[in-house]
């Protein structure tokens, strides 16, 4: 019988958070009936030993994300392939190429700006032939900001009749940790843009993933130090996710009907920041965090400083926050939107774990399963092949399905 989802990259940090998601949310064998593949079968088994009793009837399949031939027949067995191997740029690209040539619906939750545009340039072509819907993004960056968005830009049409024109995304509070496997994947981003001049001036284009043409293209605003937000009455910091983040709800614009409803054309003006507080202490701790943040990317940048950090103090691969750290995070997102008229909306997102783990991994498990549950496929009359968005392929079903199963809340303030 043909799997629903496979989670390829199943014993990874991330891979093991959603395997046992997948179980404890959809069981096995259920209606979303679900398989976890790897390269080593040896690891596969203890991954399905350590999920306990549950998961005996677990299917585990062999490929490696270097070998074509594996690949093929693992999307043969699948609807949706979900992928946690990273870095994505220097091991997600056979995947994606044989998704989008087999018609194979396909999801991550990649944040590589640069190689999500490669493979764009790359694949979108034989994805629209063969029908595969392929979304990236799909974990803390960056479903709660792409659909934070969405969910305020359908309130604004149904209260205002129009949608915002101006959006600003605020960090409220969140706690969580970082694994080896985001570390090495925005390491290796660092590492490609300090040897490659075109890729930095790239990296420098919020409009970086948009399809040409259509849509307008302001130039957009972005909080690069220590300021002070006059319509939430506090100072901000930069966001890290921010690079990423906003690209991905420029292209849920770009491509219409997603973040913005409508056909995109309309002018949007988008950026994210940390709340840091009020007076004093809140300047100074914008101040401190803007700092820290700069320091860490010119380290980063810098060969002997990189090695220090990857050898003393960041984590290695297949590292990450604990059970305990992922269960005590979460995370609120506040979202301002002024329409062209003057009218105001805001709204916030939550979450109820770790947001790049605990959540992350929620998010994407929904991710896959309302790809392979909640859409026809294209040939039976569903959304066209291509590379989409969470917002503007999922859309309102993936909100009902992170309301229910997932933790999140979307609301109006």
């Amino acid at each position: 019988m043909r799997n629903a989802v496979i989670v390829f990259g199943a014993t990874s940090f991330v891979g093991r958070i959603l395997c046992r998601y997948l179980l404890e949310r959809h069981g096995v064998g259920g209606e979303l009936r679900w398989a976890a593949a790897g390269r080593s079968l040896a690891r596969l088994e203890e991954l399905r030993a350590a999920l306990g009793p549950a998961a005996a009837g677990l299917p585990l399949l062999v490929a490696d994300a270097g070998d074509e031939t594996s690949l093929r027949a693992l999307c043969a067995q699948a609807r949706v392939i979900v992928s946690t191997v990273g870095p994505y740029a220097l091991h997600g690209e056979p995947l994606v190429k044989v998704c989008a040539e087999t018609g194979t619906d396909y999801c991550d939750l990649t944040g590589e700006v640069q190689w999500i545009r490669r493979m764009l340039q790359r694949h979108e072509a034989a994805a629209r032939a063969s029908g595969a819907r392929l979304v990236h993004c799909c974990g803390f960056d960056s479903i709660p900001s792409d659909l934070g968005v969405f969910f305020l830009q359908q309130e604004s049409s149904r209260r205002f009749g129009a949608a915002c024109t101006r959006v600003a995304m605020r960090v409220r509070a969140m706690r969580g940790g970082v694994s080896g496997g985001t570390v090495a994947s925005l390491l290796n981003v660092v590492r490609e843009a300090r040897a490659d001049p075109a890729l930095r001036r790239e990296l420098a284009d919020p409009y970086s993933l948009c399809p040409p043409g259509g849509a307008a293209r302001p130039r957009q605003p972005r909080v690069s130090g220590a300021r002070f937000d006059a319509d939430w009455g506090v100072w901000t910091a930069p966001f890290v996710m921010a690079a990423i983040n906003t690209r991905i709800v420029l292209r849920s614009h770009a491509l219409g009907g997603g973040a913005t409803p409508g056909d995109g054309s309309r002018e949007l003006l988008y950026d994210e920041a940390v709340m840091t507080g009020r007076g004093l202490r809140g300047r100074l701790a914008a101040l401190t965090m803007s700092a820290g943040l700069g320091a860490f990317m010119v380290a980063s940048a810098l060969r002997p400083t990189r090695w220090v950090l990857q050898r003393f103090v960041l984590p290695a691969p297949g590292e990450g926050p604990s059970p305990a750290a992922q269960a005590s995070g979460f995370f609120d997102l506040r979202f301002a939107g002024t329409t062209a008229r003057g009218d105001r909306l805001r709204v916030k997102v939550t979450g109820d774990r770790d947001p790049g783990y605990g959540s992350t991994a929620k998010m994407l498990g929904e991710a896959a399963a309302c790809l392979a549950l909640d859409l026809p496929v294209a040939a039976e009359g569903g959304p066209a092949g291509g590379f989409w968005t969470p917002a503007s392929l999922l859309g309102a079903r993936l909100v009902d399905r992170l309301r229910a199963n997932a933790g999140l809340t979307f609301d109006v303030v």
